[in-house]
């Protein structure tokens, strides 16, 4: 339980200081709710979860990156900005492949209302 304490609260602390995370579960938000009004099919929402859960993973993960980062190297150090660099881009390209998912799913529901 000791466990699952600490995961939220890393979680609530990531919501609370990283932009970029709030942004990302804002979207969660969008995508859940629009899940709802268009009625998705299982299987989309089997892809959905599993976008949107990667995304989030991928912002956790990019934090505790750059903490650690900022913790060994408080100075500008060119190394570590690659590796911050480098980490950002992880999340960029799930979230680039989150949003052509939902685009596959709710454009072509969208379109049908046109």
């Amino acid at each position: 339980m000791k466990r699952f304490i600490h995961a939220v609260n890393g979680i609530l602390y990531v919501f609370k200081k990283e932009q970029n995370f709030k942004i990302h579960t804002f979207a969660t938000i969008l995508v859940i709710a629009a899940g709802i009004i268009f009625s998705i099919s299982k299987t989309e929402w089997i892809m959905i979860i599993i976008a949107v859960s990667i995304v989030l993973a991928a912002e956790l993960i990019n934090s505790a990156i750059e903490y650690l980062c900022n913790f060994v190297s408080p100075d500008y150090n060119e190394k570590i900005k690659r590796i911050k660099d480098a980490s950002a881009g992880a999340v960029l390209i799930s979230a680039i492949g989150a949003f052509m998912l939902a685009l596959m799913i709710f454009l072509p529901k969208i379109l049908e209302l046109i």
